[in-house]
């Protein structure tokens, strides 16, 4: 109905040199925080360097899009990722783009989709103080549960990212000592966990409505997120950058514009420690038939 939508599928070079001045920008605050008091160390992987560090992941979900060189040039994104990754401290863009693949696939397919908490999690986290220590928890347990749900043989990529990414680490501490590392340790685990942004991990996807699995956010998170609280419209057009995201939205609004969304991720979070309806059980989860082709 709108092939102009066929003309926002295309790279956006500009991502480039965002993630390049995001790099910088947190060398710069590594060097910052190499002499401060420790309280002020911690102070600033939350308020500054959480915000960086958790917009950095959601860059790396553009790259692994092959947002910032196009499908032409898969492998270019693949090295730019693991730059991208370099200040988050923790190897995982490669590894990433192999579980996300996945999730857009296979949405919700059981044993298949990472993004799914496991049993346990829907069988623990069930009271609003579990439910409140889950959040705090998250980016441990998307670091581990593909272990446990799809573990796949390690590639020659990540073994290279892994080997980067400790180098760069120790480099940091080297030249720069402990409290750097410990502030860009500290700003990935605080920014994913308990933090304004971390609600787009819970609104994505969790059911706070019946036979809605898929919501979008259209607050203004989204300048810091590559609008990856357009949800509904990436999902549909998963090889349209971020930035265009807005333009789907608008050329179809038809399609958008009455659906169930969010306009504040703060809010998500607060509705899913409250709610009792709500926990990690609140995910479509789907028994895939036939053959899958996985990352």
């Amino acid at each position: 109905k709108y092939p102009e939508i066929k003309s926002l599928m295309k790279p956006d070079p500009n991502l480039i040199w965002i993630i390049i001045m995001m790099f910088l920008t947190q060398l710069a605050a590594f060097y910052i925080v190499k002499d401060l008091d420790w309280k002020w160390v911690i102070f600033g992987a939350y308020v500054f360097g959480s915000c960086i560090n958790h917009s950095m992941t959601l860059a790396i979900h553009e790259i692994s899009h092959n947002a910032a060189f196009g499908n032409c040039k898969a492998m270019w994104n693949r090295w730019f990722g693991m730059f991208a990754n370099l200040p988050i401290g923790i190897p995982y863009s490669i590894s990433f783009k192999r579980y996300h693949m996945d999730h857009h696939r296979y949405l919700g397919a059981d044993g298949v989709d990472v993004d799914i908490p496991t049993d346990f999690e829907g069988w623990f986290f069930c009271t609003a103080f579990r439910k409140f220590i889950w959040v705090i928890l998250q980016p441990l347990f998307y670091a581990f549960r593909p272990l446990f749900i799809n573990p796949k043989p390690i590639t020659y990529l990540e073994v290279i990212n892994i080997g980067a990414q400790v180098t760069f680490d120790i480099l940091i501490y080297y030249f720069l000592g402990i409290k750097s590392l410990v502030y860009m340790l500290s700003a990935s685990l605080l920014g994913l966990g308990l933090h304004p942004i971390s609600g787009h991990f819970i609104a994505e996807h969790y059911m706070f409505l019946k036979g809605h699995e898929t919501y979008s956010y259209y607050g203004p998170l989204n300048l810091f997120t590559f609008n990856v609280g357009y949800h509904n419209e990436h999902h549909d057009f998963p090889n349209i950058p971020g930035k265009s995201l807005p333009l789907v939205r608008k050329i179809a609004a038809e399609y958008y514009d009455n659906l169930p969304h969010y306009n504040s991720w703060i809010k998500v979070l607060y509705d899913f420690v409250m709610d009792d309806t709500i926990s990690p059980y609140s995910r479509m989860k789907r028994h895939q038939k036939g053959e899958m082709v996985l990352e």
